[in-house]
């Protein structure tokens, strides 16, 4: 979506990669202004996603991989059998409900960066076949690895709200702000 990240404060790491990370999940959290469950949940494509996916998606995510910058289990546990489910929602989820999720996570993800004593501390990576055997990563790595993710997806939800009801990013962020493009 179309948002300006200002300039860090000067030495403000940190500060500055939470940023970018706050605005790309504006991105995405943008892009369910004004619909439904049912719209949010609809897949207007060839693809699996939806919106409402896309928010769970992100919030597991993001919560998973600060759970184990902590050394902690992610609350979610996905693999072969139930990854289908990481990308919808199941049973009583709401959108709604997956975005109030989304936001406590997203301030349990800042006070832990935010606290780590440096950027440079390392965590180990999960033993899953997809990654290198007893690599570490660090508390950089791990912000920048959930920009990447979040924006990734940012991308997605912005062609899959601009094919459900045309709306653009620039509509979108006036929306946002009460007004309207044009």
């Amino acid at each position: 979506m179309v948002t300006h990240v200002r300039a860090e404060q000067r030495g403000d790491e940190r500060g500055a990669l939470l940023a970018f990370l706050a605005e790309q999940r504006g991105g995405i959290r943008r892009s369910v202004l004004g619909l439904t469950d049912e719209q949010a949940s609809s897949r207007p494509s060839a693809s699996e996603l939806s919106l409402s996916g896309l928010v769970k998606h992100v919030a597991e995510v993001e919560q998973g991989w600060v759970a184990r910058a902590k050394g902690e289990p992610p609350a979610v546990r996905r693999d072969e059998t139930n990854w289908h489910e990481n990308f919808r929602l199941i049973g009583d989820e709401t959108l709604q409900g997956q975005l109030d999720h989304w936001e406590k996570v997203a301030a349990e993800t800042e006070a832990f960066v935010r606290s780590v004593p440096s950027l440079d501390d390392t965590f180990a990576l999960p033993n899953d076949p997809w990654f290198p055997p007893d690599e570490r990563v660090s508390m950089r790595w791990l912000v920048l690895h959930l920009i990447r993710e979040t924006a990734r997806h940012a991308g997605h939800a912005d062609v899959i709200r601009e094919s459900l009801d045309g709306k653009t990013a620039f509509e979108l962020v006036a929306l946002e702000q009460g007004g309207s493009w044009g």
